[in-house]
């Protein structure tokens, strides 16, 4: 026995997965027994705690033993050496599917009533059960959350086998295990207490995670919205914290949009810094399909000038100071739309940007700009290296150790996050216009 209950496992979980606290989280239990150890998790992490509804396919002649799993929004995974290992057959498994999307549907009902699922999309979702046995169950869940546009995906249980890594494959960034014993043959001989967890203790667990954690606050905006940049209307999505002290205005890059994870991932996090964010899609689609303007910098430039504008005569973002956070080409855009007399922008942060681009417009920059770099991108180092000897205004640029292009090693995304929200809370005043 390692641990008494699903209570202590949680909490010795919680501690373990400290250096998560701060970011932009969300833990997702595993119903049933998976929840009650979520919970403390949550509330260690201060992060939202929801469910992430799996069923387990369990073989006819022993339940308990997982031939896969199945979980919302259609995912399904099969452990092809289970039903090797059994002579489950497709009838068996079809059958076995068929009663747990019932109890899966139901469930979600009983679980959540009327509420949506908290949103995941751009943000860190933490997958936690009480243990992992074959991994089937573990890897739906991982997989729904990708689905559902997670950024990056942490999988966190007390104890599983030893070769949990294999069998979780690359459904997860992270994985995170407090134990992995030699004598593993079921993850109940390793609490004291393994009661089963009844629905009654799943709800009171998500209500209890309500009450303790505020999302945003009272007064806060989170809506589509209609951009007027010159002639065309593109579509957004602003987002303003209760009591924002300003906004900033995302220009992703070529081949990207509005609904990029990366960029989603850093505005949760400018968020819940105070922050208010615009995601907007810098062309309308029938301007998408001719390639040459998604690097048109010139045109991408100007329509960050016109949400600018936009957004100064919003009666709900008037008198804000403005930012911009500019990714790969979108971070040309960002300098060279800074340099435009008629939008003073308070600071302006690139990410894996090619400030190159922005060419003769760079030493125009008044703004403070932060130029963040993956240590792992030797080209667009050099090139923000060169760019920023152009630039006049006060400037830095900050290299992320081991991150290539995209940011997508883990923990790099969340450095960026860290250094944009530091260098806007510290340069965002109103500007005089």
């Amino acid at each position: 026995m390692l641990f008494t209950d699903r209570t202590e496992a949680g909490r010795r979980l919680g501690a373990r997965l400290e250096y998560l606290r701060g970011q932009d989280v969300v833990v997702l239990g595993l119903p049933r027994g998976g929840v009650p150890v979520a919970a403390e998790v949550a509330e260690a992490l201060d992060a939202p705690l929801d469910v992430c509804l799996v069923r387990k396919l369990g073989v006819p002649a022993q339940p308990e033993l997982g031939m896969g799993a199945i979980g919302e929004d259609g995912v399904r995974v099969i452990n092809q050496e289970v039903l090797r290992l059994t002579g489950a057959g497709q009838a068996d498994l079809d059958r076995v599917e068929a009663h747990e999307r019932e109890v899966l549907a139901r469930r979600a009902a009983r679980y959540r009533g009327e509420h949506a699922p908290v949103g995941v999309a751009g943000r860190t979702a933490v997958v936690v059960d009480d243990g992992v046995a074959t991994g089937s169950t573990a890897r739906a869940a991982c997989r729904i959350a990708r689905a559902r546009g997670a950024a990056r995906i942490v999988l966190a249980v007390p104890v599983a086998p030893r070769g949990v890594a294999r069998r979780v494959g690359g459904d997860a960034d992270d994985l995170v295990c407090l134990d992995t014993p030699a004598d593993f043959f079921a993850i109940g001989q390793f609490y004291d207490d393994f009661t089963q967890v009844d629905d009654e203790e799943v709800t009171a667990c998500l209500r209890e995670a309500d009450r303790r954690h505020e999302r945003f606050g009272t007064g806060s905006e989170d809506r589509e919205a209609e951009v007027a940049a010159g002639a065309v209307r593109l579509r957004g999505r602003l987002t303003l914290p209760a009591g924002a002290t300003g906004v900033i205005v995302f220009a992703h890059g070529s081949g990207s949009s509005r609904h990029s994870p990366r960029n989603r991932f850093v505005a949760q996090g400018l968020n819940r810094a105070g922050l208010g964010t615009l995601l907007f899609d810098l062309l309308t689609e029938a301007e998408e399909r001719d390639r040459r303007n998604v690097f048109d910098i010139g045109l991408l430039a100007e329509r960050l000038a016109g949400a600018t504008g936009w957004l100064r005569e919003e009666p709900d973002t008037e008198g804000l100071a403005i930012g911009y956070f500019g990714a790969s080409t979108g971070a040309a855009a960002a300098l060279w739309a800074a340099a435009e007399p008629s939008t003073h922008p308070a600071a302006v942060v690139s990410r894996g940007g090619r400030p190159d681009l922005a060419g003769v417009r760079l030493p125009e920059v008044t703004a403070p700009t932060l130029l963040v770099v993956g240590g792992a991108d030797p080209q667009v180092l050099a090139l923000n290296r060169e760019a920023q000897a152009r630039l006049h205004c006060e400037n830095r640029l900050d290299v992320v150790p081991g991150a290539t292009h995209l940011f997508e090693e883990p923990g790099t995304l969340e450095q960026v996050t860290e250094l944009a929200r530091d260098w806007f809370t510290d340069h965002m005043a109103p500007a005089h216009v």
